[in-house]
C-alpha cells in the first residue's frame, strides 16, 4: 500500500490533484475524433465534513465538460435549507513524487472555492478509497492507497 505524508500547511490538509475529464468522456471523445482536454492541476483541501468532493467552477470551465446532473447539499451556510449544485464526472490523479492514484471516474459538485485560496475539496467520497490521517501534534498528513 503506498503512504504519503505531507506537511499540514496554514490552510490544512492540501494537496495537488489533477482533474481531468472522465474515462467514459475521454473514451467517447476519442470515437468522435474530438480533442481531450488536458488535465488541470487543482490545490484540494482535504475535508472530512464534506460528503462529496467539489471543485471550482473555473475547472468545469476549462474542461470544457457539462453537467451530468444535480445534487442536493446541505452546507453550513445554508442551514436547514438545501441548495442545489450542478454534478460533473471527471478523474481525479493524485501525482506526487512518491506516488500516482488515479480514480477514473467520480462525481463532483460544483462550489464557489477559489476565494479560499483552493479549487477543490477532497470528500469523503474520495476518501472511502484510502487511509487518511491527520495528525495536528506533528504537523502531518498521511494517506494510504
Amino acid at each position: 500500500m503506498p503512504v504519503l505524508s505531507l506537511q499540514i500547511s496554514p490552510g490544512g490538509p492540501v494537496i495537488d490533484i489533477l482533474v481531468g475529464v472522465s474515462r467514459a468522456r475521454q473514451q467517447a471523445l476519442q470515437q468522435a475524433a474530438q480533442p481531450i482536454p488536458a488535465p488541470v492541476m487543482i490545490r484540494g483541501l482535504v475535508d472530512t465534513g464534506a460528503s462529496c468532493t467539489c471543485i471550482d467552477p473555473s475547472i468545469v470551465t476549462a474542461l470544457g465538460i457539462s453537467p451530468s446532473g444535480t445534487a442536493t447539499l446541505h452546507t453550513p451556510s445554508t442551514g436547514t435549507q438545501t441548495h442545489q449544485a450542478n454534478q460533473y464526472d471527471v478523474s481525479l490523479v493524485l501525482v506526487h513524487p512518491q506516488i500516482s492514484y488515479t480514480i477514473h471516474a467520480v462525481p463532483v459538485v460544483e462550489s464557489h472555492l477559489a476565494i479560499q485560496g483552493i479549487q477543490g475539496l477532497i470528500g469523503r467520497d474520495v476518501l472511502s478509497n484510502c487511509l487518511f490521517i491527520y495528525d495536528g501534534r506533528s504537523g502531518i498528513f498521511t494517506w494510504a492507497f
